[in-house]
């Protein structure tokens, strides 16, 4: 006896099985051009086993899987035969496709599409991954796996509302903070750690968005017993740069914590960072026809991505900041909480920024008040370069260069707060 028949709508049929079939092509196309054993048709063939398996019910789904296992045993005897070795990627790579027809079959398409994507991109990046890999130091590793643990292991554990009666620390969202402005800097230090021999520009813009002050410094001690003519436009433009970084982090933090808040103060924010690049390019001494700097060697004072002292000491600081700044504010209102950002900033920028998000998320700052403080602390943290570079490398001349520089930062800031300030104004 025959079993009935199934009436599927002929539309959304055709669709998953086209969707199906798209991305099975897609991931087919590496594997092609690599000249595999399983290439473009029979990467499609397994994303349209997988889908007609789901339209069938979930017993065809499984057997479908079963069918690609058989044929991926089958591929590895055949490459193991012809001494080409274990397909083991290849192989993975079929199983995943299989499970995106089944979720296409099923009549998802956002999922398999964004895991269509992925599995291409993994098997076209071979040779970068395989690369940075390779490259990765037992410091950086123990550093990536630290991060996972305080994001997924600690954070669950933690109490959730605040654990004082004075309202003042909120354990969660103190920690949430600690780990974004970690994941932030790691991934800062993982382009470092890529482009970082591109040349100094590149480099004291990526040193910038780790550790401002930091990527100064260095480049400062690099160039002791350089000739000035050579190296006094390289601290010059990368300070700017570095400068303008740290800028663009804070912005992006603020824009993570406290959207609302960086909506106050975005002119203010993009004409300083967009200012920072164009002032150093146009501006500051400038070097001899025939002057060359070395532009191969990585910054030295930025060797550990990510450490639980770290962790901690920005914990620490942004909890001591969030008090100072919640208890000044309650007292003396939002002028006090300025004050307590600025010297924030002096401190760490990215703490006191992250502070004033957090006091504006929650809505025990206004969201204007939120954003100049965090403004406020961003042009403090500029300054620190100021003393630095002239304790470093004692010219005279480059100081004033970047104290103009920076001045000019100063201005931008404020004909930015000026035009967002009447621009709230028309719109409301």
């Amino acid at each position: 006896m025959l079993a009935p028949a199934i009436h599927w709508p002929y539309a959304p049929t055709f669709l998953r099985l086209a969707l199906a079939a798209a991305i099975g092509l897609f991931i087919g196309i590496e594997r092609e051009r690599r000249r595999k054993e399983a290439g473009l048709r029979t990467f499609a063939f397994a994303a349209l086993l997988g889908a007609i398996g789901a339209l069938l019910g979930d017993t065809y789904a499984l057997a479908s899987l079963g069918l690609v296992g058989v044929l991926v045993v089958l591929l590895n005897l055949e490459t193991i035969r012809t001494g080409e070795g274990a397909e083991l990627t290849t192989s993975a790579a079929l199983v995943v496709t299989t499970f995106i027809g089944i979720l296409a079959g099923k009549g998802h398409t956002f999922t398999p599409t964004v895991l269509g994507v992925v599995t291409a991109a993994l098997l076209a990046w071979k040779e970068p991954l395989v690369g940075f890999t390779r490259t990765l130091t037992e410091s950086e590793l123990r550093s990536a796996v630290l991060l996972a643990i305080l994001a997924f292991v600690v954070y669950p554990v933690l109490p959730s509302g605040a654990v004082d009666p004075w309202q003042l620390v909120d354990a969660r969202e103190a920690w949430v903070t600690v780990i974004l402005i970690a994941a932030l800097g790691f991934m800062n230090y993982v382009l470092l750690k890529l482009y970082g021999d591109r040349g100094l520009a590149v480099m004291s813009f990526l040193g910038g968005l780790v550790n401002s002050t930091a990527a100064v410094a260095d480049l400062a001690i690099r160039a002791e017993g350089g000739p000035r003519a050579v190296w006094d436009p390289a601290i010059y433009r990368g300070a700017l740069l570095a400068t303008g970084a740290m800028l663009l982090r804070n912005a992006v933090i603020l824009a993570l914590l406290a959207p609302l808040a960086l909506a106050h103060t975005f002119l203010p924010f993009a004409l300083m960072c967009a200012g920072a690049v164009v002032i150093a390019f146009i501006g500051g001494p400038r070097p001899p026809a025939d002057a060359a700097v070395d532009h191969t060697a990585g910054p030295t004072s930025l060797r550990s991505p990510f450490s639980l002292g770290a962790a901690l000491q920005f914990g620490l600081i942004f909890l001591a900041l969030q008090i100072a700044g919640t208890l000044a504010e309650r007292a003396l209102g939002d002028s006090a909480f300025y004050a307590v950002s600025a010297v924030g900033g002096m401190v760490s920028s990215a703490s006191a920024v992250a502070s004033a998000a957090a006091l504006g998320a929650s809505g025990t700052l206004p969201p204007y008040t939120a954003g100049m403080a965090a403004m406020l602390a961003s042009l403090t943290s500029a300054l620190i370069n100021i003393p630095l570079v002239s304790r470093l490398v004692k010219h005279a001349s480059l100081t004033r260069w970047i104290i103009a520089g920076v001045a000019l930062l100063y201005v931008l800031g404020a004909v930015g707060a000026a035009l967002q300030s009447a621009w709230t104004a028309v719109a409301h």
